[in-house]
């Protein structure tokens, strides 16, 4: 028999890949519907984050809330969402606008007065712990502590996530908030 013959050869050396992907952030968005069949907006809203690069992991119960600051219209409809995003804080604000124009709002600056009723409102609530300061942006959203409509579902699904601000959990604001509105858990009606 002849003998056999082993080739070796060195080693693969491993490739190394850099990604410069953005890493997910969570987010937490409130929307709001006072026109129209209210439930079929925030359902509309809450599919369309996805085409726009949020994936919703948690949703809240809905709500029906007293308006504040708004001028006519109905009771509200109001719920918030977790998601996840790799979108930066205006790219992600340029989103909910886009939808919102998408189903027929359009906002004005809040200096203009009580604000208008509308098909859907979608606000950052909080971006991670980030603290952004614009003109046109504030994250954490500034008015979130002063309104129940927007703890109370809140709370609902992440009481123990930290304001990066005001150092409290969300129950805590809850528990401390001034606002005495109506928020109440809405059952649909059957028909």
């Amino acid at each position: 028999m002849g003998a056999a013959i082993i080739v070796c050869r060195p080693a693969a050396r491993p490739v190394m890949m850099r990604t410069f992907a953005t890493p997910m952030k969570t987010v937490y968005l409130s929307l709001g519907s006072n026109m129209g069949d209210r439930a079929q907006n925030i359902a509309r809203a809450i599919e369309a984050l996805d085409a726009h690069g949020v994936r919703v992991t948690r949703q809240s119960s809905l709500y029906e809330t007293e308006p504040v600051d708004v001028r006519g219209g109905g009771w509200f409809l109001n719920c918030v969402v977790e998601g996840e995003t790799d979108l930066m804080p205006r790219q992600l604000m340029d989103a909910l606008l886009a939808i919102e124009r998408s189903m027929g709002r359009s906002r004005r600056p809040v200096a203009d007065g009580p604000k208008e009723s509308r098909t859907i409102d979608m606000d950052i609530l909080l971006f991670g712990s980030t603290v952004v300061h614009m003109p046109e942006l504030e994250i954490p959203h500034p008015r979130m502590a002063e309104r129940k409509f927007v703890l109370v579902p809140f709370a609902e699904i992440a009481g123990g996530v930290e304001h990066p601000v005001l150092k409290k959990t969300i129950a805590e604001i809850l528990a401390g908030t001034p606002d005495k509105s109506q928020v109440k858990r809405w059952v649909q009606e059957q028909g």
